[in-house]
């Protein structure tokens, strides 16, 4: 059940749809916003998003393995030579994953305790080594090579978010590959590490609805 608040800076109503995502951004004042038991506090603020050409919104459903989802975040994150997008995706069940979007690439991507990955590469990188791009490595019994590795700054936020992304929020981020679609991703800060495991998908396989309108691009019939 959503729970209704009021924005403490600007007094709009804010939604929290699940009780497993604690922070929000004010739609309005964007405000970046933080959930207890105590009510909600404002944490700071974050910068408005630049444009970019995603057919992904806010809003946005969709199926994966016969479940039904809906597009409730999104934290937008930059390097040297570019940027992407990361949208989290809400479930019927109340479970979440992250919808990754880069150069019209998507990776499905659901978050896995780091105490269960037992690779020593990724341990390694995870206690502050450098990871390098090329080098294999063995996860459960699938094996990826390490596509990438790169400091990234968080642009901006939009929506409900289980952790406070912060404009200006620095991490390392290392993206894994496999031979048949599979995908990871490991970030790390001063703080502590996360990461993610996942596959690649296309946009139909998540069939789509609502879909965000860009001028000159019809909307696809699976969108429909």
């Amino acid at each position: 059940m959503s729970l209704h608040l009021p924005c403490p800076n600007c007094g709009a109503d804010v939604v929290f749809r699940s009780p497993a995502l604690p922070n929000r951004v004010c739609d309005y004042c964007r405000s970046m916003l933080v959930r207890s038991d105590a009510g909600v506090a404002r944490v700071g603020e974050v910068a408005a998003l630049p444009f970019d050409v995603s057919p992904v919104q806010i809003g946005m459903h969709g199926r994966v393995e016969d479940k039904g989802f809906e597009v409730i975040g999104r934290v937008r994150w930059a390097w040297t030579d570019g940027a992407w997008n990361e949208w989290l995706l809400l479930f019927e069940d109340g479970t979440n994953a992250w919808l990754g979007e880069a150069m019209g690439q998507f990776m499905l991507l659901w978050e896995r305790p780091f105490a269960q990955v037992r690779t020593r590469t990724l341990r390694e990188i995870a206690d502050g080594n450098e990871a390098i791009p090329g080098a294999e490595v063995q996860l459960d019994n699938e094996k990826l090579v390490i596509a990438d590795a790169r400091e990234v700054i968080c642009v901006a936020a939009e929506g409900e978010l289980p952790f406070t992304a912060g404009t200006g929020w620095k991490l390392y981020s290392v993206d894994l590959r496999g031979r048949h679609g599979e995908c990871a991703t490991l970030q790390r800060d001063d703080q502590e590490v996360t990461f993610y495991q996942g596959r690649y998908v296309t946009l139909p396989e998540l069939a789509p609805r609502g879909l965000r309108a860009i001028e000159g691009w019809a909307l696809p019939s699976y969108a429909a």
